[in-house]
């Protein structure tokens, strides 16, 4: 939850009141956990969850079903407007409401006409906290009219000239799809030079004799209700006349030298220009001072037309097309405007306030021309609505002042021009609750002793509770710097040892109560590995054992695990693992590795390795192993149509059996020179029998094996060729997929030459549409793998066989398989797209499936296009950069991974076929919250006296949100490298320098330097500095430097140096001569401070860190010359992503959690004092 600031009245200009309350109402506004319990136990103002699109179109032969769905508490009820009169449900017999809905079902195939009901309808929510409306949802019945009857003349037009077949097509609703077929149900071919046009018509640039037909067809098939229409045939006759006359072009469409075009932000334009001319011109497009915007735009219809998707106000300005051939040019200007329906910068969000508490809605969008702003309370006009005292509004702006319950409400804030309307809900609700904390009583909490223990307090009330911690039933309240209190309840014990252990009670209270909670806190010993593993070398064959002696809590249960490499052991019963070692009998070469111990309890984990290494065993002499040698006598007997015995004489074994022989063939007809596997046989036998194929001519090599490996292949037996028969098989491998959205490519495996049975080897083709065709069209082709049938309806699946044949007759009756003519691109985009923001780094996203009629080939997935549109912190925008995640098969949902905190995005999503992608959806707009900010972007210590330093410092590179402050920490060094007591300053975000007054001098100093977010703090960065000496210091560290650059010191310690080598090179002769030197009584009297001793109890090391510029100092430090702190050389380091983070995948590949950085610690604490930890008190008490 934030913190809760009140906001004092202050005398400020009406201009910049909605700012600053604003920015109160960011702080201010109360944060309802998400709890299932407590949400169902607090009153809220209805919200609508779910409606009908605002232009709806029904089906007239189905029931229409109207949704309004809503929540609140206590739950809503519903009412409905029709052209903005009451709706008498009750009155209307085909009319019902959904139970605990207000959906309504109008009863259509009883009876009922769609005809009658055709309106506006509204939907109202309410309860006692306020009342929620549904937008305007417009109610139509699709219709598909009949095409009125005509008497068309016969096309008579010389070959050359232009020529336009009109289709007007009847007015539907929606409009239909319009297409152009013969007689047979084909679609006509289209080129350069006849094409369909964006209004139906067909358009030829010149027309040719081949164009001479009696069955031009225009269709017009209407989606909603399923059907087709069908325009009278057109008779097109193309008489010749030589010579043919070429000609320049001419634009058939659009007509004169310009035109205008108005088009709305966010849709597709499409321009369109056809031209006449002989030889057929060719288009290209253009856009007056300035280009044609990369990414967006395509060209379609042989570059007739040319296609803007997402267009936007920049998009405006004059498009020329030029149509051009050998004898010259012809264009047009097309002048396009970009207007725009409103859409949303900031729409009025949910406000929860407490009693007494300030807060703000707002309304933000833009359009051309700009939107007009009205606001409704509990759906009525606000001028009109009941009167509340503490409601001001102030355009796009409501102040709500010193609200109270009976303020609950919910507003709505219609945005609209002439080209839509935005319409949202936002409700206040101002709740008095008392206390309540949400986290289980008397919950458990285990750490292990010397790390952080976090005990948990969620809470709720209004006004916002005050939460306090005690520790045991009567005990003190909790302060000082041993405990860390976060806003959100939670009690953190930075370094917890044996006597945390205890009860610990969380209190809440606010002025309508008080409530109390207890928790338990358990501190465990660390598990410890007191005996590791060592380094082994053995010899091969030998055994080797690896200790892992552990010492453990006795109240956690560990588990030990051996790892081979970073693997599991190998799964071999010559690894026997033990209670507390590992051992390996008859040792061989693979095992040689890196052995690991893994402890672990359910707290933590401990592991250490050692490396096995394998040498050789003493050689002794060992019997010569090899191949054998290859057989020899190869002789062919009993020679049959389909089948021969072939025996042999095998090789020399070279002392290891044979265990088999491999039996090869040759085929001197069709491949000589190649052998091909045939069959093998046991070791033991030397004859087999062999099974032929007809029309091919054999000779037959046997090699023999043993462990060592192959022969040599022995010599080729005599050749036997075999006669001629029909063909065995047919081909394997038949495929019927589509290259082209009208044809059907037919592919197979051809038959081996052997599999051939015969000379004229040959194929049959056939296919038919399933379901429609009853007779078969076949072809025979030879020497071909593919055949391509052309003119096929687009993805339809069609039944293929093919069957082999040579001279002699047919294979067998081959199987049908299924394929499927040629894909063409989707034809809708996926609609109700969601956007569910899960935390500052991750979304979830969801989408309704499109119609599997409307994909037109091969549902191969989703594509969601995504990219980062500005920073909320920054107000910047950037080089925008999509990012694309696919999502295979029938996927409706899908995760969106490394996203940055605090920033705006949109999305949008695409269905993908085999022939590629679908239309867009619209682009949905989602943001995500606030993060933790990096950690400055540097820390300058400048400007040292004798008592004070000047620190500056830049902001974070990433601030992941609002900053809200930045917190100083800094302790005194003394000299004998202790720290003293630690200070915190907390600093204004606006800030970026502070001097520091009343220190010590010549004392040095630790800083640790972090800036805070609404959600938390982020990392520090430290640096350290030195007040200056007071000038009786410096003129003694002068004069010191003065006597050590005198020649007669210089020589007085070479001397002292000389002796000491003296004495070294005594003692070493005398220890030499057995004698005794108390080396241990000396070292034991001036042991070396950096040196830890080994602690008594269990001989282990003592702590050791070499991390200090991330702890406070326990040893002399030294502070950068340029006293800036650098960051570190990657910022993707492994170890920024810390241990044990529980990364997941979920069944998608889209990743789940978020990342964890290895964040500093925080600086030690010194010494206890009663005083306030004030700078003079706390340099004072420490020097």
């Amino acid at each position: 939850m934030q913190p809760k600031i009140m906001m004092k009245k202050k005398s400020i200009s009406a201009s910049k009141a909605s700012l600053v309350l604003f920015l109160c109402q960011m702080i201010s506004a109360l944060d309802v956990p998400l709890d299932s319990k407590l949400l169902e136990e607090l009153s809220q103002p209805p919200t609508i969850t779910q409606q009908s699109p605002k232009d709806y179109i029904v089906d007239p032969r189905e029931n229409i079903v109207i949704q309004c769905e809503a929540k609140g508490k206590p739950p809503p009820s519903f009412s409905w407007t029709r052209n903005g009169t009451h709706f008498d449900i009750d009155k209307d017999t085909q009319v019902t409401m959904k139970p605990n809905s207000g959906t309504l079902v109008i009863n259509i195939m009883n009876g009922g006409k769609a005809e009658a009901y055709e309106g506006v309808y509204q939907c109202t929510a309410r309860n006692e906290r306020g009342a929620a409306i549904s937008n305007n949802i417009v109610i139509r019945p699709s219709r598909s009219p009949l095409w009125t009857k005509e008497k068309l003349e016969p096309n008579q037009v010389r070959e050359g000239d232009s020529l336009v077949l009109h289709c007007r097509p009847p007015v539907g609703l929606p409009p239909p799809i319009i297409f152009w077929m013969d007689n047979a149900f084909q679609r006509l071919p289209q080129s350069e030079r006849v094409s369909q046009g964006l209004n139906g018509d067909l358009y030829f640039s010149n027309v040719q004799p081949e164009d001479t037909r009696e069955d031009y067809i225009c269709y017009a098939r209407f989606n909603h209700t399923q059907t087709i229409q069908q325009k009278q045939p057109i008779s097109v006759k193309v008489f010749s006349t030589k010579p043919v006359m070429e000609r320049q072009p001419v634009l058939l469409t659009p007509t004169g030298s310009t035109s205008t075009k108005v088009e709305l932000r966010g849709n597709v334009l499409l321009l369109e220009c056809i031209a006449a001319g002989l030889p057929t011109p060719v288009i290209r497009w253009i856009k007056e001072g300035g280009e044609l915007p990369a990414n967006r735009t395509f060209f379609e219809n042989f570059k007739k037309t040319l296609k803007i998707i997402d267009v936007s106000e920049a998009d405006s300005g004059n498009y020329k097309c030029i149509a051009r051939n050998i004898l010259g040019s012809a264009h047009h200007v097309i002048s396009v405007t970009v207007k725009a329906a409103p859409y949303w910068i900031t729409a009025p969000r949910n406000l929860v306030l407490s009693p007494g508490e300030d807060g703000t809605l707002i309304c933000r969008a833009n359009g051309n021309p700009k939107p007009n702003i009205s606001w409704l309370a509990n759906g009525v006009p606000i001028a009109i609505a009941p009167e509340d005292p503490s409601r001001k509004v102030d355009g796009d702006t409501i102040i709500f002042s010193h609200v109270q319950e009976r303020s609950s409400a919910v507003y709505q804030c219609n945005a609209s021009n002439e080209y839509g309307y935005l319409l949202a809900n936002a409700f206040v609700n101002v709740l008095a609750e008392p206390p309540r904390i949400l986290t289980p009583p008397n919950k458990l909490y285990q750490v292990i002793a010397d790390s952080p223990a976090l005990l948990d307090c969620a809470y709720f009330g209004s006004p916002k509770p005050e939460i306090e911690w005690f520790k045991g039933v009567k005990g003190s309240i909790l302060r000082g710097n041993e405990y860390i209190f976060h806003d959100n309840g939670t009690l953190e014990i930075p370094v917890a040892q044996k006597d945390s252990t205890g009860t610990y009670t969380c209190v809440a209270r606010n002025e309508l109560g008080k409530i109390q909670n207890e928790v338990q806190l358990e501190v465990k010993d660390p598990t410890m590995i007191i005996k590791q593993p060592e380094y082994k070398v053995i010899q091969r064959y030998g055994q080797v054992s690896f200790e892992c002696i552990i010492k453990h809590d006795s109240t956690l249960l560990p588990t030990v695990i051996w790892l081979k490499d970073n693997d599991e052991l190998p799964d071999d019963e010559r690894f026997l693992v033990g209670k507390d070692n590992l051992t390996i009998m008859n040792v061989t070469d693979k095992d040689d590795g890196t052995y690991t111990c893994i402890v672990n309890t359910t707290l933590d984990s401990v592991s250490a390795s050692a490396v096995l290494t394998v040498v050789a065993a003493p050689p002794t002499p060992a019997i010569i192993y090899a191949r054998p040698n290859p057989p020899f006598d190869l002789e062919l007997t009993g020679q049959l149509e389909r089948s021969v015995e072939l025996s042999w004489i095998p090789g020399d074994e070279n002392n290891s059996p044979i265990t088999n022989f491999v039996i090869e063939y040759e085929d001197g007809l069709h491949e000589p020179g190649v052998w091909h596997y045939q069959t093998e046989v046991p070791g033991t036998q030397t004859t087999v029998q062999l099974k032929l194929s007809p029309y091919v001519s054999y000779s037959f090599r046997v090699i023999a094996v043993n462990e060592i490996g192959r022969s040599q292949p022995s010599e080729p037996s005599e050749q036997y060729l075999t006669k001629s028969a029909n063909p065995d098989e047919n081909p394997s491998n038949v495929q019927g997929i589509g290259s082209e959205p009208d044809n059907l490519v037919i592919t197979w495996e051809s038959l081996k030459g052997f599999q051939s049975n015969g000379p004229g080897l040959q194929y049959k083709v056939s296919w038919r549409q399933k379901d429609v065709d009853d007779e078969w069209t076949s072809v025979i082709v030879a020497n071909v793998s593919k055949y391509i049938v052309s003119g096929t309806p687009t993805f339809v699946p069609y039944e293929i066989k093919v069957q082999a044949l040579n001279d002699l007759g047919y294979a067998p009756e081959p199987s049908e398989v299924i394929g499927h003519s040629g894909e063409d691109l989707p034809m809708v985009a996926p609609g109700n797209v969601q956007v569910h923001v899960i935390n500052s780094t991750l979304a979830k996203v969801h989408w309704d499936p499109v119609p599997l009629k409307t994909v037109r080939g091969h549902l191969q997935g989703y594509k969601v296009y995504y990219w980062k549109v500005q920073s909320l912190s920054r107000r910047s925008r950037r080089h925008v950069e999509k990012k694309i995640l696919t999502f295979r098969g029938n996927k409706t949902f899908g995760m969106l991974p490394g996203l940055e905190p605090y920033s705006s995005y949109k999305l949008n999503v695409r269905v993908v076929n085999g022939k590629g992608e679908g239309p867009a959806s619209p682009d949905k707009v989602f943001k995500t919250p606030e993060g933790v900010p990096s950690s400055p972007s540097f820390l300058k210590i400048t400007n040292p006296t004798l008592d004070s330093l000047t620190l500056e410092w830049g902001s974070p590179t990433r601030p992941n949100g609002v900053l809200t402050s930045y917190i100083l920490k800094f302790q005194p060094i003394n000299n004998t490298h202790e720290l003293g007591p630690l200070v915190e300053i907390r600093i204004p975000a606006n800030e970026s320098s502070l001097i520091l007054k009343n220190l010590n001098y010549s004392t040095r100093y630790k800083f640790y330097f972090n800036a805070q977010t609404s959600v938390g703090s982020g990392s520090q960065i430290t640096e350290e500095a030195v007040t200056v000496m007071d000038e009786g210091k410096m003129a003694m560290a002068s004069r010191q430097v003065d006597i050590a650059t005198q020649g007669w010191f210089i020589g007085l310690m070479c001397a002292v140096a000389l002796l000491i080598l003296i004495l070294l090179i005594v003692c070493f002769i005398r220890r030499n001569k057995g004698g005794k030197y108390p080396v241990k009584e000396k070292e034991d009297a001036h042991a070396d401070p950096e040196i830890q001793p080994m602690k008594e109890d269990d001989g282990t090391f003592g702590e050791y860190s070499d991390a200090e510029d991330h702890k406070p100092l326990k040893k002399g430090s030294r502070t950068p010359s340029d006293r800036t702190v650098k960051k570190e050389d990657s910022d993707d380091s492994l170890v920024d992503y810390g241990e044990g983070v529980n990364g997941q995948f979920n069944e998608d590949g889209s990743f789940i959690g978020q990342y964890s950085g290895k964040k500093e610690k925080e600086p030690a604490e010194g010494n206890e004092s009663s005083e306030a930890p004030s700078p003079v008190n706390a340099m004072n008490s420490f020097v």
